[in-house]
């Protein structure tokens, strides 16, 4: 589906300004459809001069009155004239008399959006009137603030230009709804809204209270109370809004009271230029919370798990290599140099997977940091330059494991036994090609090629043995050894699946 850039950029040629205010409202706009049980449309006029519909948005509130995707349709201008005329006169057009849809009588209203002086799209609010009945106080309170945000709309002033660098999501009407006057006092709550401030240790109702005051006395921390305080206050109108850092807080935050923490965010309303008080949201997310940390402190848990084994591990190699120097066997030596590469290359995944959050390993660091090791204990004679050609990506833990400890065998393999003796360049080279269900890979040497008659099932060599394990067993790949395209030298291909 296409996205909303796509569709302006496809039908219009407006202004990043505009696009961005238009980004900003669509990003807001579920608050509208909430708060006015009623289904939106954004439409923009196309430069050939049909009016396109561009975006839409159901209410989480009421049923819809458009069941179909009306994305990407003409808007006709005989059935719905406020539409075009709002273009041309830029104030919200609303219908006399409900318009019949099949078995739905609907009452739409046109809100133009203007940006810099000049309508660049026209918001359509399509309310369901089919079974008109006495309107609940909480209805009436969430139709009010919806009239106030559209004419805002129209003003240019809903949304606003909002900061928030602590990503901090927005609540929903259904979360909680504070409605509080020009001077901040409490003109409707809803039952949602006044649970979440008996949770903070509220015991009394909260209309006619002032809403900041209450808030500041619930909370814990003083500077969080001043700062809430603050801002339900200045999104009332009762105090300006400070400049500095506050603004680019934004008007919404996080806070904790003494059994609750609380997710507060504040609307202010001001149609016309004149202010009317504020929408406050409040969703109480202790348990949400309570999840978080239990799950941070999970992940701090396996990543230390992961720290110790490879300080476990890294001692190990200590011991063998430690080992390896004292014996004056060669075959043993050379045997207990081999282990220490093989618990260094598991060693080398645990630590990076104890600074991983997801249990995750880029496979492109861990070999561009196994390379040089694998290289500097290799007892081939002439130097031997090993590039990584291409980009492997990121593997779950269970993936890399196995992966990485068979690139070591098999560039050692390739160090040790892929190039004749006196060759003076030679090259291994590291190359894959991923898609979404396999990743194919293979170590290519420009050495003297694998021996006539060879068969990696009935080689006796301890490194293709774990190779052919760990690839058919752990990693329920295929493996092929063979020579290169050209000719010269030894190609071996893995194919594993990542999924």
């Amino acid at each position: 589906m296409s996205t909303l850039a796509d569709l302006l950029a496809e039908h219009t040629t407006l202004s990043d300004a505009a696009a961005a205010h238009l980004q900003r409202l669509v990003a807001e706009w579920q608050l509208l459809a909430d708060l006015s049980f009623a289904d939106f449309l954004l439409a923009v006029r196309a430069e050939h001069g049909d009016i396109v519909t561009v975006a839409q948005c159901r209410p989480n509130t009421a049923s819809t009155v458009f069941p179909r995707d009306e994305v990407g349709t003409v808007v006709d201008s005989s059935a719905n004239a406020q539409v075009a005329r709002a273009f041309d006169d830029g104030r919200i057009l609303r219908d006399e008399d409900p318009a019949w849809f099949g078995p739905l009588a609907i009452r739409r209203e046109a809100v133009p959006i203007a940006v810099d002086g000049e309508v660049v799209a026209v918001l359509t609010r399509a309310i369901d009137l089919t079974h008109p009945r006495l309107p609940s106080p909480l209805e009436l309170a969430y139709q009010d603030s919806a009239n106030d945000l559209c004419q805002m709309v129209a003003d240019g002033t809903y949304p606003q230009v909002e900061g928030n660098p602590r990503g901090l999501s927005t609540p929903r009407a259904g979360d909680g709804f504070v409605r509080v006057d020009a001077d901040g006092i409490v003109v409707y709550a809803s039952p949602n809204a006044l649970s979440a401030f008996h949770r903070m240790g509220w015991t009394t109702e909260l209309s006619h209270t002032r809403l900041a005051e209450v808030t500041a006395s619930l909370l814990t921390d003083p500077f969080e109370s001043e700062d809430a305080a603050l801002m339900i206050d200045a999104a009332a109108g009762v105090v300006p809004l400070p400049a500095g850092p506050y603004r680019d807080v934004g008007l919404r935050m996080e806070a904790d009271a003494s059994r609750a923490t609380v997710l507060f965010r504040a609307v202010a309303l001001h149609p016309r230029g004149v202010s009317t008080g504020a929408v406050v949201l409040i969703r109480d997310v202790t348990e949400v919370k309570r999840r978080d940390l239990a799950l941070i402190s999970k992940d701090a848990t396996i990543r230390e798990i992961h720290h110790r084994v490879k300080n476990n591990l890294q001692s190990v190699s200590a011991l063998l290599r430690l080992q390896a120097r004292r014996t004056s066997n060669p075959e043993a030596r050379t045997a207990l140099t081999e282990a220490v590469r093989r618990v260094g290359s598991i060693a080398l995944v645990h630590e990076m997977l104890s600074g991983s959050v997801d249990e995750e390993v880029d496979l492109d660091e861990v070999v561009d940091r196994l390379v040089p090791t694998l290289v500097d204990v290799a007892s081939g004679e002439a130097p031997v330059q090993v590039r990584r050609r291409d980009r492997l990506g990121v593997l779950s833990a269970e993936l890399a494991m196995p992966l990485v400890m068979v690139l070591a065998e098999l560039i050692q393999n390739a160090i040790e036994h892929g190039f004749a003796p006196g060759q003076e360049r030679c090259v291994i080279d590291i190359v894959g090609e991923r898609d979404v269900r396999r990743l194919r890979m293979a170590v290519r040497d420009n050495g003297s090629g694998l021996p006539d008659g060879f068969d990696p099932a009935s080689s006796d060599h301890l490194g293709l043995q774990i190779v052919q394990t760990l690839v058919s067993i752990e990693l329920g790949g295929t493996l092929r050894m063979g020579s290169n395209a050209d000719g010269l030298g030894a190609e071996v291909e893995i194919v594993v699946p990542v999924h």
